[in-house]
Protein backbone atom coordinates (compact mmCIF):
# COMPACT_ATOMS: atom_id res chain seq x y z
CA UNK A 1 0.00 0.00 0.00
CA UNK A 2 1.47 3.07 -1.17
CA UNK A 3 1.34 5.95 1.33
CA UNK A 4 -0.42 9.46 0.62
CA UNK A 5 1.80 12.72 -0.13
CA UNK A 6 -0.66 14.73 1.92
CA UNK A 7 -2.21 14.64 5.50
CA UNK A 8 -5.64 15.98 6.51
CA UNK A 9 -5.16 19.24 7.79
CA UNK A 10 -7.23 17.82 11.02
CA UNK A 11 -4.25 15.65 12.03
CA UNK A 12 -1.87 18.20 11.47
CA UNK A 13 -3.74 20.81 13.72
CA UNK A 14 -4.36 18.08 16.35
CA UNK A 15 -0.67 17.71 16.54
CA UNK A 16 0.00 21.38 16.50
CA UNK A 17 -2.48 21.77 19.70
CA UNK A 18 -0.88 18.73 21.20
CA UNK A 19 2.85 20.30 21.45
CA UNK A 20 1.50 23.91 22.40
CA UNK A 21 -0.93 22.36 25.02
CA UNK A 22 2.15 20.00 26.32
CA UNK A 23 4.17 23.44 26.89
CA UNK A 24 1.88 25.42 28.30
CA UNK A 25 0.53 22.58 30.66
CA UNK A 26 4.86 21.53 31.40
CA UNK A 27 5.32 25.79 32.07
CA UNK A 28 2.18 26.03 34.65
CA UNK A 29 2.74 22.22 36.36
CA UNK A 30 6.33 22.14 36.08
CA UNK A 31 6.53 18.39 35.32
CA UNK A 32 8.54 18.26 32.02
CA UNK A 33 7.98 14.83 31.38
CA UNK A 34 4.44 16.04 29.35
CA UNK A 35 6.76 17.01 26.47
CA UNK A 36 7.72 13.30 26.39
CA UNK A 37 4.45 13.07 24.53
CA UNK A 38 4.65 15.03 21.70
CA UNK A 39 8.20 14.57 21.16
CA UNK A 40 8.28 10.58 21.37
CA UNK A 41 4.83 10.90 18.95
CA UNK A 42 7.33 13.40 16.63
CA UNK A 43 9.85 10.73 16.82
CA UNK A 44 8.02 8.00 15.73
CA UNK A 45 6.34 9.94 13.00
CA UNK A 46 9.76 11.03 11.49
CA UNK A 47 11.71 7.57 11.69
CA UNK A 48 8.57 4.95 11.23
CA UNK A 49 6.06 7.17 9.70
CA UNK A 50 3.61 6.35 12.40
CA UNK A 51 2.63 9.64 14.81
CA UNK A 52 0.48 8.20 17.43
CA UNK A 53 -1.68 11.12 18.22
CA UNK A 54 -2.62 11.73 14.33
CA UNK A 55 -3.24 7.98 14.51
CA UNK A 56 -5.92 8.52 17.81
CA UNK A 57 -7.05 11.85 15.91
CA UNK A 58 -7.77 9.67 13.09
CA UNK A 59 -10.39 7.98 14.79
CA UNK A 60 -12.70 11.46 15.33
CA UNK A 61 -12.63 12.04 11.52
CA UNK A 62 -16.02 12.07 10.23
CA UNK A 63 -15.23 12.38 6.27
CA UNK A 64 -13.21 10.41 4.54
CA UNK A 65 -9.39 11.33 4.63
CA UNK A 66 -9.32 12.92 1.00
CA UNK A 67 -12.24 15.05 1.95
CA UNK A 68 -10.18 17.27 3.94
CA UNK A 69 -7.53 20.22 3.31
CA UNK A 70 -4.71 18.44 2.68
CA UNK A 71 -1.03 19.38 4.08
CA UNK A 72 2.24 18.08 2.23
CA UNK A 73 3.77 15.50 3.95
CA UNK A 74 7.38 16.43 3.06
CA UNK A 75 6.91 19.59 4.52
CA UNK A 76 5.11 18.38 7.61
CA UNK A 77 8.03 15.79 8.05
CA UNK A 78 10.45 18.90 8.01
CA UNK A 79 8.71 20.90 10.66
CA UNK A 80 8.66 17.66 13.03
CA UNK A 81 12.14 17.74 12.34
CA UNK A 82 12.22 21.41 13.72
CA UNK A 83 9.55 20.56 16.51
CA UNK A 84 11.28 17.14 17.82
CA UNK A 85 14.83 19.28 17.84
CA UNK A 86 12.96 22.35 19.90
CA UNK A 87 11.29 19.73 21.92
CA UNK A 88 14.89 17.65 22.79
CA UNK A 89 16.35 20.69 23.42
CA UNK A 90 14.00 22.11 25.92
CA UNK A 91 13.74 18.90 27.69
CA UNK A 92 17.64 18.79 28.00
CA UNK A 93 17.12 22.21 29.38
CA UNK A 94 14.89 20.78 31.87
CA UNK A 95 17.17 18.02 32.55
CA UNK A 96 20.09 19.75 33.20
CA UNK A 97 18.61 22.78 35.31
CA UNK A 98 19.27 25.07 32.30
CA UNK A 99 15.95 26.83 32.55
CA UNK A 100 16.77 29.96 30.19
CA UNK A 101 17.38 26.79 27.18
CA UNK A 102 14.03 25.13 28.35
CA UNK A 103 12.22 28.02 28.30
CA UNK A 104 13.36 29.49 25.35
CA UNK A 105 13.25 26.02 22.81
CA UNK A 106 9.77 24.84 24.33
CA UNK A 107 8.72 28.88 23.88
CA UNK A 108 9.78 28.30 20.12
CA UNK A 109 8.05 25.46 19.44
CA UNK A 110 4.77 26.34 20.99
CA UNK A 111 4.88 29.52 19.53
CA UNK A 112 6.01 28.20 16.03
CA UNK A 113 2.51 25.28 16.67
CA UNK A 114 0.09 28.36 17.19
CA UNK A 115 1.17 30.62 14.86
CA UNK A 116 0.86 27.31 11.93
CA UNK A 117 -2.73 27.01 13.87
CA UNK A 118 -3.51 30.48 13.21
CA UNK A 119 -2.53 30.41 9.45
CA UNK A 120 1.08 30.80 9.08
CA UNK A 121 3.55 28.02 8.97
CA UNK A 122 7.02 29.15 9.90
CA UNK A 123 8.97 25.67 9.13
CA UNK A 124 7.67 26.20 5.61
CA UNK A 125 9.06 29.64 5.11
CA UNK A 126 12.22 28.29 6.28
CA UNK A 127 12.33 25.71 3.96
CA UNK A 128 10.86 27.79 1.10
CA UNK A 129 13.85 30.27 1.66
CA UNK A 130 16.26 26.91 2.30
CA UNK A 131 15.03 25.87 -1.46
CA UNK A 132 15.86 29.27 -3.01
CA UNK A 133 19.15 29.47 -1.42
CA UNK A 134 20.14 26.09 -3.14
CA UNK A 135 18.88 26.80 -6.33
CA UNK A 136 20.20 30.45 -5.96
CA UNK A 137 23.77 28.97 -5.46
CA UNK A 138 23.59 26.33 -8.19
CA UNK A 139 22.33 29.09 -10.77
CA UNK A 140 25.43 30.78 -9.74
CA UNK A 141 28.17 27.91 -10.03
CA UNK A 142 26.36 26.74 -13.34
Amino acid sequence: MQRSSTIPRPLVRTNQWVIVLSVLVTWVTGAYWILLIPFIAGIMGIVVGLNPIMRLARVFLRKPLSEYVPEDRDQQQFNQIIAVACLALGLIGYLMHWLIVAYLFTAMVALAAFIAILGFCIGCFIRYQWTQYRYRRTQRHS
